[in-house]
């Protein structure tokens, strides 16, 4: 309540409604070490409902993982540790960035998922090593969003025994009672999931409460939920089941009266030496926890001293000795798409990187990632293939959750114009820095007959405009390589694969640049002979389309460069130097190639150039049709670049 009406903003209610539940989950069932919040089988907690951060903000300075009472004090201010939502990185014990509701549910699904995972990979007869549970605290608003129903529906069908969500079921959201939209059964929707379900009928009853958390720590068999039904804002007496607890300041007065009801000091931030003492108590608990897997740990390490050292790198996401030694080469293919190129690379490096995992959503075949190594992970098995079905949201979340969890290099795959369903995963990826990569497949207007609908032409500004996500967009197979060694190099942020489904030919690497210039974000990957007059830049399948037209241009007199561009991201965090010489600043003739909006070019175009782009949704035909009807032919780019270098490109 004080943090809240100091900062005059944040969420009040909610946090005093779980307390009860907060203090038994801290203190009896999650084993954790707020000496260590990074120990390696420490259970999970997910905070889903992030507007309640105070809540755990509360709990972690409480229990000792190093937050002080006036950080507390200056919640949500500048330069503080306690944040509006928690965020991971940024504050001990935050395993999560979390606010948009829905995520943390997929996101603990991911957590359950990589546990299973580890544990399957790493114990041994004699040896458990990897055995933790994941847990979540979940609002209305949360079970409401679709990407928790299909991370939950995901779940149930996986039988996530380790995974437990307790719902505050307060019957309050912001625009006031949930009766005004929701009348569904919560229980029943998660039984049909296939989830345990209990209800309690009283936020307040502790040892009602206890019961429910100790047997949802005993199912193993099926993820768990526990219906928690509470009053928002309780104890305060006039506002308590009210939307005015969700979203503001309860007010001096209010806050004064509650105090008065709780028997509680009207002295601001009051923590009791004995209440302190009490939750710290957690620091002992947890010592003595990680004390026991260290000695356990040593003794698996004696027994298994290789997979030992693979554990503490998995751990670490450092990649094996020699990763990439069995990566295909594709010279003197005649010509494949990038997404088949990206299965041939991807079968490679399954078996050479053990911490690979992922699949797609029901795309395995279409979109290259139908791998065979490995196993598949379903209700009774832990293989590292993962069939999302159509879950684009909850495929994100889930994986945003495994990276968090550490250990996991996991990937997913769609249709590039699918990737909106993705967005608000993708933008917590790079907020969060998690190592995801995200295989996107059907790049263009190429999809061909499949028409407008499935023909992403914004998808690629939306991916570019996100900070701290790398999206390349290959040429052939040999720059696919390149793209999945950044990928995998990558440690502080997602990786977006944009591939073609149609065949491109393979690069002549024999006259043209090495492909290893891709792992630059862009390189020169055909300079003329003479001075020359203009740059064509491209990127995927339409560097194919430049290289064509600046032959065109050549054979008339107009010496011009060819710049593959497959990563915006990567080349402008090279030198300057690089950067220039590259694209050379004196040289502003340029036109840039690209199957999608225009949107973003003008950075590499400059003011003297053009955009041969698509502006406008496409149509049903087949893709090379379609290229020719777009304007996305030698002829018509030779023609545009002979424009600029006029003076009048449009």
């Amino acid at each position: 309540m004080e943090a809240v009406e100091r900062a005059n903003s944040g969420h009040p209610g909610t946090p005093m409604a779980l307390a009860p539940v907060a203090y038994l989950l801290w203190t009896r069932h999650l084993r954790h070490h707020p000496g260590m919040p990074d120990w390696a089988d420490r259970d999970r907690f997910v905070l889903s409902c992030g507007h309640a951060s105070m809540l755990l903000y509360s709990l972690l300075y409480l229990s000792g993982y190093g937050l002080t009472l006036d950080e507390l004090r200056d919640f949500r201010q500048w330069g503080t540790r306690t944040p509006g939502h928690p965020e991971r990185g940024h504050t001990p014990g935050v395993e999560v960035t979390t606010g948009p509701l829905g995520q943390g549910v997929g996101n603990a699904v991911g957590m359950a998922i990589a546990e299973r995972l580890l544990a399957a990979q790493f114990n041994r007869d004699g040896h458990t090593v990897v055995d933790h549970r994941t847990w979540a605290l979940v609002s209305d608003g949360d079970v409401m969003e679709g990407v928790a129903h299909e991370a939950a529906s995901l779940a149930g069908h996986l039988r996530l025994g380790k995974l437990t969500l307790i719902y505050d079921d307060n019957h309050i959201t912001i625009d006031g009672n949930t009766s005004l939209t929701f009348s569904e059964d919560v229980g029943r929707r998660f039984e049909a999931y296939g989830w345990s379900v209990q209800r309690v009928a009283d936020g307040n009853d502790l040892e009602a409460i206890d019961r429910a958390l100790a047997s949802a720590r005993a199912e193993v068999a099926r993820p768990s939920l526990i219906i928690l039904r509470t009053i928002i804002a309780d104890p305060a007496p006039t506002k308590r089941n009210t939307s005015e607890a969700h979203g503001a300041p309860l007010g001096k007065d209010e806050i004064a009266k509650t105090k008065a009801i709780l028997g509680w000091p009207d002295e601001p931030f009051f923590v009791p030496d004995e209440a302190l003492a009490d939750m710290r108590r957690c620091l002992a608990r947890g010592l003595a926890w990680q004390a026991d897997w260290d000695g356990r740990f040593a003794a698996f390490a004696q027994a298994n001293p290789a997979l030992a050292a693979e554990f503490w790198d998995r751990m670490a996401g450092r990649l094996p000795a020699g990763w990439d030694a069995a990566v295909p080469a594709f010279a003197g293919v005649s010509g494949l798409a990038t997404r088949q190129a990206s299965g041939q690379i991807l079968g490679a490096l399954v078996q050479s990187v053990p911490a690979l995992a992922g699949g797609s959503a029901d795309l395995a075949g279409s979109t290259g990632v139908n791998v065979k190594q490995g196993g598949v992970f379903g209700p009774e098995s832990s293989g590292r293939s993962i069939h999302w079905g159509i879950r684009e949201h909850g495929m994100a979340a889930a994986m945003n959750g495994m990276a968090a969890h550490g250990g996991v290099r996991p990937y997913g795959s769609t249709f590039m114009v699918f990737a909106d369903y993705m967005k608000p995963s993708i933008r917590l990826a790079g907020l969060m820095g998690l190592p995801v990569i995200y295989v996107f497949t059907h790049d263009s207007i190429g999809v061909g007959e499949d028409g407008p609908t499935h023909q992403p032409i914004e998808q690629l500004a939306m991916l570019r405009s996100i900070p701290n996500v790398t999206v390349i967009r290959p040429a052939d197979a040999t720059e696919t390589v390149a793209a999945w060694r950044l990928a995998l190099e990558r440690t502080d942020g997602p990786t977006a694969l944009v591939l073609s489904r149609q065949k491109l030919p393979v690069l002549d690497r024999t006259v043209l640049a090495p492909a290893e210039g891709a792992r630059r974000g862009g390189y020169l990957l055909y300079d003329p002979p003479g001075e020359p007059l203009a740059i064509i830049i491209a990127t995927g399948s339409e560097v194919q389309v430049a290289l064509a037209a600046a032959q065109r241009l050549g054979d008339g007199g107009i010496p011009t460069r060819v710049v593959s561009l497959p990563s915006w991201e990567v080349f402008a965090r090279q030198d300057e130097a690089y950067r220039n010489a590259v694209l050379p600043p004196t040289l502003r003739h340029r036109v840039s190639v690209e199957a999608a909006t225009d949107f973003g070019w003008l950075r590499w175009v400059t003011d003297q150039g053009a955009s041969v782009s698509l502006n406008r949704f496409g149509a049903s035909a087949p893709g090379e049709r379609l290229f020719e009807e777009f304007g996305f032919t030698p002829e018509h780019v030779a023609d545009v670049v002979r424009r600029v270098l006029a003076g009048r490109p449009a």
